[in-house]
């Protein structure tokens, strides 16, 4: 283990907006003296109030003393000219998201500190790679991507271009859990771990809304109540902005020489084009403001459930559903697919990427619905079901009911492949695969990534290891199948489990 910058260690930190002075703030808090520097008049005053605030918060919540926080306040000494920076020992840049811009000022640090002074940028998608050219010393360039705000998310992507030193990364990440973070490493690729891993939560949402799935209050609950995600992927977009997701989607999609995976959604573009950029427009997938009405999700009216009900194929998943079905005195019978089809008896079976309908025609089966996924079927409160064109009122209404007396919310949505919850859990673990098998980060930087920068409540690769590789390699030929859309292609890390056995996590 490499052993933390020394608290005695000056930190430089260059640009002293929202991000530059949360980083301040925590190597401030760490115990270093901070020099912050900004080029443009008073910004590193009004960045020295912005955590004046901060930590007047955090005294009023009991977090620190009135005289913790003058110490930390009085360690951050604001600097007019960049040769003050020589004393340091680490000079974070965290000024705008431009390459040439950054480059710029890279260079100009370079030419005020030691060559034994790490140089850190705080790039959220910029190659590292690209960012050391030309620089003298291209081996003490390393990312220090924080998360805002700086001062309380948990996660630091510690990215390595091509040049870094390996010792300088490993150093970077052991100064960033000295300072109370979690740091994960990674190769530089575009959107490096959080970024790019999170684009089919996002990609996924606009799909499906593209034809018609379910409206946004429906797929947003569904992700939340039988997901298990904070927020949906609608409410994230209106929240971080529109315009700011399809420009990390389209710097991500052209990084990686405009692979189709990533391709910019033409429903975003066209409420990017109308201005509906979310919260800070108003308007965005819901409307904001005074009188603005929160539309309600869709759910099934109540129905006479079921006395008994066949759970078809996939069973593992389904477990703790039979359970529930059981203890609400629902009959309830779990067969393979291939077997037989009983009369008037009504079948369901977890989505695998076929619609309702094939399945209804393969399996032989007229009254066929079909059940999303749910992070825990036990605790639950929401669940989407999709029924084959094929299937009669009645046997629906007798399954919906059957789900509602188990404790659920039953949620229709239109008979898309792989549904809401499963074709985005399915894309999120084959991403993260992707990362793995190309040895951009381990499955653990991964996992702990995903939760800690996007408060998922399990990592991707977590919860292929739960579903099983060849479930979700299944899952992913069968949307592959019937998108023929390369966007689906399989992960060598997933075929490679589903052919071999074993899990990402031991």
């Amino acid at each position: 283990m490499s052993e933390p910058l020394p608290q005695s260690g000056k930190v430089a930190v260059i640009g002293a907006g929202t991000m530059g002075a949360g980083i301040a703030h925590v190597a401030a808090r760490a115990g270093h003296t901070v020099y912050l520097h900004d080029s443009f008049p008073g910004a590193c005053d009004r960045g020295k109030k912005a955590i004046a605030k901060d930590l007047e918060f955090l005294v009023g919540k009991g977090k620190l003393s009135e005289g913790e926080a003058a110490a930390i306040a009085s360690r951050i000494q604001p600097i007019h000219k960049m040769h003050s920076i020589a004393e340091a020992v680490l000079v974070i840049e965290a000024i705008v998201e431009d390459q040439a811009a950054k480059s710029t000022l890279l260079h100009a640090i370079e030419g005020e500190v030691p060559a034994e002074c790490i140089i850190a940028t705080n790039t959220s998608s910029l190659s590292v790679t690209a960012l050391a050219q030309g620089m003298k010393h291209p081996g003490r360039l390393v990312g220090m991507h924080f998360f805002n705000p700086a001062p309380r998310m948990a996660l630091v992507e510690v990215v390595s271009g091509l040049a870094t030193d390996p010792a300088i990364a490993a150093r970077v990440a052991a100064t960033a859990e000295a300072w109370g973070k979690t740091a994960v490493q990674v190769r530089s690729t575009p959107g490096f771990i959080v970024n790019r891993v999170a684009r089919p939560y996002y990609g996924e949402a606009l799909r499906f809304l593209t034809e018609k799935g379910a409206t946004p209050a429906t797929l947003d609950a569904l992700l939340r109540e039988s997901g298990g995600f904070p927020m949906g992927p609608c409410e994230v977009m209106d929240l971080i902005g529109l315009d700011v997701n399809l420009a990390v989607t389209t710097s991500v999609f052209e990084a990686s020489g405009f692979d189709r995976r990533y391709a910019p959604s033409l429903l975003q573009q066209e409420l990017v084009r109308s201005r509906r950029l979310g919260r800070k427009s108003g308007e965005g997938f819901y409307r904001y403001g005074e009188g603005a009405d929160r539309p309600e999700p869709a759910v099934e009216a109540q129905a006479y459930p079921a006395g008994s009900i066949t759970l078809a194929g996939d069973l593992l998943p389904l477990q703790a559903l039979a359970g529930r079905l059981k203890s609400a005195g629902i009959g309830c019978k779990q067969v393979s697919s291939a077997d037989p089809v009983e009369p008037g008896v009504s079948r369901i079976a977890l989505t695998d990427g076929r619609t309702a309908t094939r399945r209804a025609a393969e399996e032989h089966g007229q009254d066929f619905v079909l059940l999303d996924l749910c992070l825990d079927y036990s605790k639950a409160t929401r669940i989407g079901v999709a029924r084959a064109k094929q299937c009669r009122d009645e046997p629906y209404r007798a399954v919906v009911g059957a789900l509602q007396k188990s404790g659920f919310a039953v949620t229709p949505v239109a008979d898309v492949a792989g549904m809401a919850v499963m074709r985005t859990v399915a894309m999120l673990a084959n991403e993260a695969a992707d990362l793995v098998s190309q040895g951009i980060a381990s499955a653990d930087d991964v996992d702990t990534a995903m939760r800690l920068g996007t408060s998922y409540p399990e990592g991707p690769l977590a919860w292929a290891d739960r579903l099983g590789a060849a479930f979700l390699v299944r899952v992913l030929e069968n949307l592959q199948a019937h998108y023929g859309d390369e966007r689906y292609r399989i992960s060598p890390a997933l075929n490679r489990l589903r052919w071999g056995g074993g899990k990402f996590h031991s």
